[in-house]
């Protein structure tokens, strides 16, 4: 078929739709909208209905010549746009004042009673993408992992109802820390792929067509299917092979997922994919004849993809919601890495994702699969994600002034804000409700600075608010992490220097309400200085297997028990306040994690009396006029602001 005419405007409708001014007289626009058609010329009068010939369109510009999609308000279903190094300098951005919707699933409409208070409805032919073979297609047929009903994301069937189920199964092996290397020896794949359950727990209902599990591990989990069950002798055969064997690190929680015997109450649904269906149990109310339903048939929505020697670059998109994309069965890896995101991007030079809402999607918000260069995410909402919000990092990357929260629905491993590089900024955003770290950024020269977080690590272990690994010369500066709640296993922290972390400083920072403001683990030669750690109940400060540190002008302060681990691990302690409400400070020796000797006299350099922040407990951290923390040298905290700007068009 022939080029079809594309609409060509002069640069002065750049002003009208707010972009940025052309570098040419005339800028190539495409317009798409959902009542649209393929046939037409794509002009604002007559738009394409899709995306995909929309920018087949904006490939016949100039070299140099500006190019643009503007996508008009409305629903658009199985979406997956490609663009590739042919479409760099392109700019897709929403139509002024509406908000397209890009759906990476299609509705299902046709419901039919089941029972007494469920509905179901067959699921039709698995839609292909047009012009790529079916074969090409991701995931090529249906993976329902998470689903939409009237806008909201639903919980999948759950068995155990509430909880957890205990496994049987133990693996007793040494972790011997990721830098030396895991496991002190490999597992076996007997061992890595079979769960063992105590009597009564499991019988022959198990669907093993159906059945999901989940097996938790310390920082990860593994989501697979089931390959056998053998009742008699209460053993699960797991495929594909977990991350970690059943019982690593003395672990032995489960769950069950996708199973009719966890339909329990009203919002759950299953895939029954031996007859081909879904099944859905209504909320009151809920009429299924007009309520909206939206199963994923994508894994991702947005591809941005280059090649090592022929980049993407200068892409834009802005103003777009996306949402519905599922997640194939596999497992995740640390921080559920392995999955796509609604937009994902490889091999991308100064690509801008601005003031995009991304929700309810199965796998993350927002990846970056490889370390690129200028990427710019800011004023985005990204949450209800079955893994993680933005893993985006490389050289020069930005992740400014964003909102995310809802993450790890499907995979508690996942992370906020993820990746790490050089020289990249995270600064100002709001992240919360994550089931493990709401920030892991590690690498060379990176800042991280004016976030907001709470309500992190509410599942998993061993990690923090703020969590960097083999960073060197990073700077975490005035957080506020606050209403972290330790789960147990490894812990939960503030701010956490892990493996091979060099040269960072951890400076005017504050942590509210975590009983844990600082871990240090065999990290070396690091300033921690004038962060404000107050602390209702007991708290402690720990540095295993660390050394050469910089402690100074902090104040900690706690109304129960202070515990300083391994203070060795410091070689400068000064100008700091320590405070106990009950007058209990204790300075414990450590070999290895071992404790082997403690002491209540404070090295020099601890000063031992109340800092008096007489509102600290009502989130106002402002230091009296007679404070003896002014005295010792310590800035006041009480003029940052941590968090979401109300602007960020100009920065």
């Amino acid at each position: 078929m022939s080029p079809l005419p594309l609409f060509v405007s002069m640069a002065l409708s750049c002003l009208a739709l707010g972009l940025p001014p052309a570098r040419s007289a005339t800028v190539l626009e495409a317009y798409v909208a959902p009542d649209g058609n393929d046939q037409n010329p794509g002009s604002k009068e007559k738009p394409f209905a899709t995306l995909i010939r929309a920018r087949d369109a904006t490939r016949q510009a100039q070299p140099g010549q500006p190019k643009r999609i503007i996508v008009r308000g409305g629903h658009f279903y199985n979406v997956h746009l490609l663009l590739e190094p042919p479409d760099s300098g392109l700019y897709i951005t929403a139509a002024p004042g509406e908000r397209p919707l890009l759906f990476g699933g299609q509705s299902l409409t046709q419901w039919r009673p089941e029972g007494e208070h469920w509905q179901a409805s067959d699921l039709p032919s698995f839609p292909g993408i047009p012009g790529i073979p079916p074969e090409e297609t991701e995931p090529g047929q249906w993976q329902i992992r998470m689903l939409e009903v009237d806008g909201q994301w639903m919980p999948p069937a759950r068995f155990p109802a509430k909880d957890f189920l205990a496994h049987a199964s133990d693996f007793a092996v040494p972790w011997m820390s990721t830098t030396g290397g895991g496991w002190k020896r490999q597992p076996t794949p007997d061992e890595l792929t079979q769960l063992r359950y105590p009597p009564g727990q499991l019988g022959d209902w198990l669907s093993l067509s159906n059945a999901e599990i989940t097996v938790y591990h310390m920082w990860d989990e593994s989501r697979v299917g089931l390959a056998a069950h053998d009742p008699a002798a209460r053993l699960l055969r797991l495929n594909p092979e977990p991350g970690h064997p059943p019982g690593a690190f003395g672990v032995k929680k489960y769950v069950l997922w996708n199973l009719r015997e966890g339909m329990t109450e009203p919002g759950q649904w299953y895939h029954d994919r031996a007859s081909n269906r879904l099944v859905y149990w209504p909320k009151p109310g809920q009429d299924m004849a007009k309520v909206p339903v939206i199963a994923p048939t994508r894994q991702t929505i947005i591809r941005l993809q280059g090649r090592p020697d022929a980049k993407v670059k200068t892409i834009t998109l802005k103003g777009l919601s996306l949402a519905v994309t599922t997640a194939p069965l596999q497992t995740g890896g640390f921080a559920a890495d392995r999955f796509d995101g609604a937009i994902t991007l490889a091999y991308t030079e100064q690509c801008s994702l601005l003031g995009l809402k991304i929700n309810r999607v199965a796998g993350h918000g927002i990846l970056a699969r490889t370390p690129d260069f200028g990427t710019r995410v800011q004023d985005c909402e990204i949450n209800d994600c079955g893994a993680g919000g933005i893993y985006v990092g490389g050289t020069n990357c930005v992740i400014y002034n964003n909102h995310v929260h809802g993450i790890g629905r499907i995979y508690p491993s996942a992370i906020g804000i993820y990746r790490g590089g050089r020289r990249d900024r995270v600064a100002h955003n709001e992240i919360h409700d994550c089931s493990y770290s709401a920030i892991n950024y590690g690498g060379e020269g990176n800042v991280i600075e004016n976030n907001l977080i709470y309500d992190c690590m509410n599942v998993l272990h061993d990690g923090a608010a703020i969590y960097l690994f083999a960073g060197r010369n990073c700077l975490v500066r005035r957080n506020l992490a606050r209403d972290i709640v330790d789960a147990g296993g490894y812990g939960a922290s503030a701010y956490y220097l892990d493996e091979r972390c060099q040269g960072c400083r951890v400076e005017e920072n504050i942590a509210w309400r975590v009983g844990w403001p600082s871990h240090n683990h065999m990290a070396t030669n690091n300033v921690i200085r004038n962060n404000f750690f107050l602390v209702p109940g007991d708290a402690k400060w720990t540095f295993p297997r660390s050394a050469g540190f910089t402690v100074e002008k902090n104040i900690l302060l706690a109304t129960g028990t202070i515990r300083i681990e391994n203070p060795a691990a410091v070689t400068n302690w000064s100008g700091n306040l320590f405070f106990s409400a009950n007058d209990k400070i204790e300075w414990i020796t450590l070999r290895d994690y071992t404790q082997r000797r403690s002491q209540t006299k404070p090295p020099s350099g601890v000063t031992i009396v109340d800092p008096e922040i007489p509102n600290w407990e009502q989130g106002r951290f402002d230091l009296a006029p007679n404070s003896p923390a002014l005295k010792l040298g310590i800035r006041p905290l009480s003029g940052f602001k941590p968090g979401r700007l109300q602007s960020s068009a100009s920065r």
